[in-house]
């Protein structure tokens, strides 16, 4: 197997570089608990963190070489010597991006990009040796590592790229130069950040910065911002826009769905060719997203009906939507994962297919949702604007935490208040208390409000994963 990387590549890459020893490595990371044989790992330096007190960990754990910007005490092993550590990742990705011959793909929005981004995986991949970003590597450290990653015989690749205030995008899609860039959807996500939903819009719309001459926009034709983008991707020099979603106007369009409690049966027209498939995944939102995903396949040049016949594989990953049975007490119950990250978009979407749930005979549907972050003044209202979505969603024991859903709490009915907690810590245990055999219950909230641990109190109080 050949190198992802020798040392005079790396050399060449890097500014003003320095290395002491000639190596080759497998790998690209910055987090020395992920450190494999071989790998390359960066020094880099955080808020929290400084990643040189790593080093000597990484190398006697089996690194190639660690990229460094000073002396390192204790470190045995092959050191790479530049100014600036994040500034080399970056040039290290941007080389892996210059020598790749890979179709590439970039994903935004304000909700669904990960799924989306992982749909494509799995769609390139049955066709293609294919590179994705893992997790939600989509900032100004996890796309650089993700391209630096890129395998020089790919011929695909997958990158995600998010952001939460202005100007993140721009400098992240120029590093990626993709070929085809799809925006989901656009959404008051981070709008304590950005102000307006426009100015979302506008920054989403910088995934098409640095696009080469031929370059496709996939853009949600329902959207209302649809123009808005539309003007950003030509203002990027991009001609060639295709709109997905319900509208007739739109080339990917969505012409009947079966929505299901566990995934869809979906009929799309794709630039006229009808295309019917299994999808994996529950929930109208999934659905809209794997057709924008379909056009991203057809733009890349890809089988289309071979990557649709893949989506029935597809599935939600744990903290968005993954769906998991847990034996309890004499029977089962039913978790729904979204523990990740919330927003409005997302808590209707979830809710909506909560509602479309099977609770066992007898069973409920229980909910517990917390803080949605970074909505800013208009928080509270957003907070209690979902009180329909959750009265639809057949929720008959609700539990919420965070100050912002003290506001969603005064709108639900008394026979639907669980409890309401300062924050999940003090909800965990109410939460697993309340349950039953038969019950599914469904956890939602943004990172920062910490709702994983009211699902591992569910899977603690559990007798562990049953088969459906």
């Amino acid at each position: 197997m050949s190198a992802l990387w020798t040392s005079d590549e790396v050399q060449a890459a890097l500014t003003a570089s320095s290395i002491t020893a000639p190596f080759e490595a497998q790998g690209v990371t910055f987090d020395s608990r992920a450190v494999g044989k071989g790998d390359l790992f960066f020094a880099l330096s955080g808020e929290t963190t400084d990643g040189h007190g790593f080093v000597a960990d990484a190398l006697s754990r089996g690194a190639a070489a660690a990229v460094v910007s000073r002396e390192v005490e204790g470190a045995q092993g092959t050191l790479v010597r530049v100014p600036d550590t994040m500034k080399a990742l970056v040039e290290l990705g941007v080389a892996a991006r210059r020598r790749s011959k890979a179709r590439i793909a970039s994903v935004t929005g304000s909700v669904g990009k990960t799924g989306t981004k992982d749909a494509l995986r799995a769609m390139l991949s049955s066709q293609a040796p294919t590179s994705a970003s893992v997790a939600s590597y989509n900032n100004h450290v996890g796309v650089p590592v993700s391209l630096a990653r890129l395998p020089r015989d790919v011929r695909y690749g997958v990158f995600e790229l998010g952001m939460n205030h202005p100007g993140e995008i721009e400098p992240l899609a120029r590093q990626v130069a993709a070929h085809v860039g799809i925006v989901t959807n656009v959404g008051p996500v981070h709008i304590g950040h950005m102000g307006s939903e426009e100015a979302i819009a506008d920054e989403k719309g910088c995934l098409f910065a640095g696009m080469s001459e031929g370059a496709v926009a996939v853009l949600n034709r329902d959207s209302r911002h649809f123009e808005r983008l539309v003007g950003k991707a030509r203002e990027f020099g991009v001609s060639r826009i295709v709109g997905f979603g319900r509208s007739e106007a739109a080339e990917a369009r969505l012409v009947s769905c079966d929505l299901q409690d566990s995934g869809s049966d979906v009929a799309a027209l794709i630039h006229g060719r009808r295309i019917e498939y299994r999808l994996g995944a529950a929930g109208e939102h999934w659905v809209l997203n794997s057709i924008g995903a379909l056009a991203v396949i057809e733009a890349l040049g890809a089988d289309v009906a071979k990557a649709a016949a893949t989506l029935a594989e597809v599935k939600a990953s744990a903290g968005r939507g993954a769906r998991r049975m847990l034996a309890f007490g004499e029977g089962t119950i039913e978790l729904l994962d979204e523990s990740y990250n919330a927003n409005p978009v997302s808590v209707r979407a979830m809710l909506s297919v909560l509602a479309r749930t099977e609770p066992q005979p007898g069973a409920r549907r229980i909910l517990a949702l917390g803080d949605m972050r970074e909505l800013g003044e208009e928080a509270d209202a957003y907070h209690a604007g979902l009180a329909d979505a959750v009265a639809a969603s057949g929720a008959t024991q609700v539990f919420l935490c965070g100050p912002h859903m003290q506001a969603l709490w005064q709108g639900l009915s008394p026979a639907q208040r669980g409890a309401h907690r300062p924050d999940s810590a003090a909800l965990a245990g109410e939460v697993a208390a309340a349950l039953k055999a038969g019950d599914v219950v469904a956890v939602k909230g943004s990172l920062g409000s910490k709702m994983k641990i009211v699902v591992d109190a569910i899977v603690a109080a559990s007798g562990g994963e049953a088969g459906r």
